[in-house]
């Protein structure tokens, strides 16, 4: 584009121009090639020395240059030679001039230039020549991709400096930025970068206020103009340190620096403060409150010693003006040294410096041109390598590329200009994001860059306020917001159009009107119907068409869904409202067994078993201690079911003595006590309350019939009940009015009719208010809310939904929702109870304690019968045969169950008598008188009769 310049300028220019390729080359040190250390090594410096920044640079570099030459550690003998050359200022083709000037010197690297513009017009003839380029003022991203692969920035690409700044404007909650920015390759890569980085954290660039290069005030004047008329408020400036301050001057004429506003600048601004350390009081006083990133260089020995050092190498600049220090200077230090270190290793391997010519370049015709005074540095790639590899600390701080060649660790200070100065808020790195801690400090910990751990301190915004800007406001040029208003035929309390008006009224237009009366600002808006008002219109359609901006919103019974919400941002729900089924009422039929209805038949069968249960276990333990329950078989049978079941009602005549039989019986009359009481009190609601039944029971029910359903026309249902839960279309009836779907319940699927109704329980609500004989059955199955849409990203959803909790807090909403929908038509339809019948699992703790309590109880009365066995019939008397009586197993089980049968008393009876018989025995053996026969026989009848 540089070709367009005047015709006389180009006159002048082509002269200059043949005579930098005319110039012929000079040898690089003594004898030439011959030597392997050179005496001298020729670098080039291309910069604009006769601005304040560049000539900051211009004592950094020589200051560098003449330290290193002094020092024999570095490079030994061989000095550095260095060439400064005068950049022209972001002219493109005088740069190539310049830039051959410099490489026709035989230079094997190049410090500069200082803009990314010319970066990116002479980088392709480094790459031809083979020389690195080393920039430290050139940021722009795109200069480190590969197709510069001479390029080596010494300092932070604008990518970690624009992540600071998404970062920043993430932290503060805005959603949408205005970049001001030239029109050039450093202005369009870099706000490209930030779009990247604001897209990452769900914000935008809402508005790109392009400049060109060389812009005027009337220019500059006319965007501003523009970005005033914007809707947000945070403003990124990216210029440079001749247009940037130039963007704030006219900002400040317009007005443009008060209240509400946010101004960030890039890193221009920061080191221009820092250059021109103090500013003039009329220059801070036109960017108060801007916030800018400043590269940041952790303090050391190094840098205090170059800082006390500077006044003295800046006191004798020929424009006679104090310079202050900025990042520029201390990162050309040490790019200079950078570079050193490379040579030093690049020689220390043995290589050498050499030259070829370029076959292209000698193919040319045309001696005029005189391009054989270009040659191509043999090395190059050797000595891009080895700078690479650098790894020092200098007065920057560490100094180290990594893989992605780039400098590890970037990070940068948040400043915040106050008053007549500067105030740091924070830091930023992309090691822990934004912090109040200095960087180095958090690089021993892990790596932490959660939300929640990101703070800075306080800052005082334009205007002189220290309230967090919204940096959202309605631009003020006169548009109404277009707000669409469904105009459907259904439920008219939620929105209906005022006849013969634009008006429109009903609950949600009432909550909207009080959420925007609670806005700090005034919106400007007007009502837009949606519909034809014959038939209900689609909520989704009208969603849509806030992304085609042909509404900027929509108000009205509008359900948030998955679908929608993937096309706008909704408000906070301010009703809840998920999908419910409405069934016809039916009354139930009263019938001869209508006693049996408290218990499912399941429990009675339960009850019955447990019944006939516990009076055989009370039979058992009481059979040999309590005469009431002896007795031939029969009698035993009847004595049990008559003992079960006058339990029920506690009359039972028969006494418990035993001990288990009691703590059984107590168990189970407690067991009765509950089921007469839960039986009774069913039974009562049966009797007394109306029943109802419905054929429906709920979505389960219906997904598993053939029946028709019905849903409003226009409604979210049909796609739910479609795509969701599958249900075939073809069973879908779309229905309008509630008169209409009144008339499809009450026919029934036999008449044309339908089974059940599902809709919304807003509208629902309203249905059932005046038509008692039908009800809403089974549960919601759906989580829904109503909310107000507008695009995404709008600032005004999160303002409405502020709002809109501020009414739930105060009341406010619930007194709009009882103006509108709080009817007492068929609110005795809340009496209307189905009773539900008992089930077993209301009761089976109490069956697990009473079975429990029988097993145990059997169980201890078993022991207890088995010790009695053993103990009278462990010793049984012997046949003539010599063989125990019941030695066989069934005898001994007959004998088991016969003692088992008997009382107790009797076998302890039999068991002394026994007892004394074998006594008698065998005194009768081992006595040898007569007397002694007698004497015994007179004590074993006496001891009879006692016993008997």
């Amino acid at each position: 584009m540089f070709f367009k310049a005047p015709y006389p300028t180009m006159i002048k220019v082509w002269p200059l121009v043949f005579m930098v390729l005319s110039i012929g080359c000079f040898s690089n040190g003594r004898g030439g090639q011959n030597s392997t250390v050179p005496d001298f090594v020729n670098i080039g410096a291309l910069f604009s020395f006769n601005t304040s920044v560049g000539r900051t640079i211009k004592v950094a570099l020589e200051a560098a240059f003449e330290d290193i030459n002094s020092d024999p550690t570095i490079l030994g003998r061989t000095k550095l030679n260095l060439s400064l050359q005068e950049d022209s200022k972001y002219r493109g083709f005088l740069s190539i001039a310049e830039v051959l000037q410099v490489m026709a010197r035989q230079t094997v690297a190049i410090i500069g230039p200082h803009s990314s513009v010319t970066a990116h017009v002479i980088t392709n003839i480094a790459n031809e020549l083979q020389v690195p380029l080393l920039s430290f003022s050139a940021l722009d991203p795109t200069l480190s991709s590969l197709q510069f692969p001479f390029f080596i920035r010494t300092c932070h690409s604008d990518l970690f400096q624009m992540t600071a700044i998404a970062d920043l404007i993430d932290y503060y909650g805005w959603k949408d930025v205005i970049a001001v920015y030239p029109d050039d390759d450093n202005g369009r890569n870099g706000i490209g970068a930030l779009g990247d980085k604001l897209a990452e954290r769900r914000c935008k660039i809402s508005y790109k206020a392009a400049l060109s290069p060389q812009a005027s005030m009337e220019e500059i004047t006319n965007v501003l103009v523009q970005v005033a008329l914007a809707e947000s408020r945070v403003i990124v400036v990216h210029g440079n340190t001749l247009l940037g301050p130039q963007v704030f001057t006219v900002a400040k004429n317009l007005g443009m620096m008060g209240t509400g506003y946010v101004w960030i600048a890039t890193a221009f601004l920061s080191a221009l403060l820092d250059i021109n350390y103090p500013p003039s009081p009329d220059s801070m006083d036109e960017i108060q409150g801007v916030l800018t990133p400043r590269i940041y260089t952790p303090d050391s020995q190094r840098r205090r010693s170059f800082v006390s050092r500077w006044k003295n190498l800046t006191s004798g600049n020929t424009a006679n003006v104090k310079l202050g220090l900025s990042f520029l200077p201390l990162f050309a230090y040490d790019t200079v040294y950078v570079l050193a270190r490379a040579l030093d290793a690049f020689f220390k391997e043995g290589n050498q410096i050499t030259f070829s010519t370029d076959s292209k370049l000698s193919s040319i015709h045309g001696n005029n041109l005189n391009l054989e005074a270009l040659k191509i540095f043999n090395e190059g790639n050797m000595l891009r390598s080895n700078i690479y590899e650098v790894n020092m600390v200098g007065v920057s701080g560490p100094f180290k590329f990594t893989s992605d060649r780039n400098l590890a660790n970037p990070a940068y200070e948040i400043i915040n200009v106050i008053g007549t100065g500067t105030r740091r808020i924070g830091y930023w790195s992309n090691y822990s994001g934004l912090s109040v801690v200095p960087p180095e400090t958090l690089y021993s910990k892990p790596v932490n860059l959660a939300r929640k751990n990101q703070k800075l301190f306080p800052v005082i915004w334009p205007g002189n306020t220290d309230e967090r800007p919204r940096g959202w406001v309605f631009p003020n040029n006169g548009r109404l917001l277009k707000i669409g208003v469904p105009r459907g035929v259904s439920y008219q309390e939620f929105v209906s159009q005022i006849k013969g008006t634009d008006m429109f009224e009903g609950f949600c237009i009432d909550v909207f009107l009080a959420a925007v009366n609670l806005l700090p600002y005034a919106v400007p808006y007007r009502f837009i119907s949606y519909g034809d008002g014959k038939n209900n219109p689609s909520m989704t359609e009208l969603v849509r068409l806030i992304t085609t901006g042909e509404f900027d919103g929509a108000v009205g019974d509008i359900a948030i869904t998955t679908e929608r919400t993937r096309m706008v941002d909704f408000t906070q729900p301010y009703i809840e409202s998920g999908l419910v089924v409405v069934a016809p009422v039916g009354k139930a039929e009263s019938h001869a067994l209508a006693f049996l209805a408290p218990f499912t038949p399941k429990m009675w069968c339960v009850t019955a078993v447990f019944f006939i249960l516990v009076g055989a276990v009370v039979w058992i333990l009481e059979h040999r201690v309590n005469d009431e329950f002896r007795g031939p078989p029969k009698k035993q049978v009847v004595t049990i079911l008559w003992f079960s079941f006058s339990t029920m009602f506690f009359s039972h005549r028969e006494n418990t003595v035993s001990t288990l039989g009691r703590a059984v019986l107590i168990i189970w009359l407690f067991v009765v006590l509950i089921i007469n009481s839960s039986y009774t009190a069913s039974l009562t609601s049966i009797l007394t309350v109306q029943q109802l039944y419905y054929s429906i029971k709920g979505i389960e029910s219906l997904v598993n019939s053939k029946e028709p359903i019905g849903y409003t026309q226009g409604s979210f249902a049909k796609n739910y009940l479609v795509q969701e839960i599958h249900i075939e279309e073809s069973r879908l009836v779309p229905l309008t009015t509630p008169e209409d779907i009144a008339r499809a319940l009450r026919n029934g699927p036999k008449n044309g009719g339908v089974a059940a109704y599902i809709d919304e329980r807003a509208y629902t609500d309203i249905f059932l208010s005046s038509r008692c004989d039908f009800t809403v059955v089974g549960q919601e199955f759906t989580r829904n809310g109503w909310g107000f849409a507008f695009p995404r990203d709008s600032p005004l959803a999160v303002d409405m939904s502020t709002a809109i909790l501020q009414m739930i807090d105060s009341g406010d909403l619930q007194r709009i929702h009882d103006k509108w929908l709080l009817s007492s038509a068929c609110l005795s339809q809340g009496a209307k109870l189905e009773v539900e019948r008992l089930q077993l699992k209301s009761f089976w703790g109490l069956y697990a304690i009473c079975g429990l309590a029988c097993l145990l109880a059997l169980f201890m009365y078993l022991i207890q019968i088995l010790k009695q066995y053993h103990k009278h019939y462990s010793k049984e008397p012997e046949s003539p045969d010599g063989q125990n009586v019941g030695s066989s197993r069934s005898s001994r089980l007959k004998t088991f169950l016969s003692f088992a049968d008997e009382r107790e008393e009797t076998v302890k009876s039999r068991s002394k008598r026994r007892k004394m018989e074998r006594i008698s025995y065998r005194t009768t053996e081992g006595s040898s008188s007569i007397d002694s026969n007698k004497g015994y026989a007179s004590r074993r009848s006496e001891y009879a009769s006692e016993v008997l």
